[in-house]
């Protein structure tokens, strides 16, 4: 029977092999992973590592739009509200 092993056990085995303080024999008989299979993992880490700086920039380009969104609506709410006040007080406060 096969054993399954958890995403943070994986990246928690990856990150010794990346240290390189062990030899993959010691992290062999320390985990109970064959060797083929660490290297299988460590590929995978690898081959991915760049995405997970891409989904930073996506996410911190999304809070980006979102704060913009969100300063343009409060940019639309006062200016309403100063209009309201204006036209209330009636003063004309319009710069030459």
């Amino acid at each position: 029977m096969r054993k399954h092993y958890s995403a943070s056990f994986k990246a928690k085995v990856v990150q010794e092999i990346l240290k390189e303080e062990k030899s993959v024999g010691q992290l062999v008989a320390e985990y109970g992973v064959s060797a083929k299979e660490l290297g299988r993992w460590k590929t995978i880490a690898l081959e991915n590592l760049p995405r997970l700086f891409e989904l930073e920039t996506e996410k911190l380009q999304q809070e980006h739009e979102q704060k913009l969104t969100e300063l343009y609506a409060e940019i639309g709410r006062l200016t309403t509200e100063l209009t309201w006040l204006k036209k209330k007080s009636g003063l004309n406060l319009e710069s030459h």
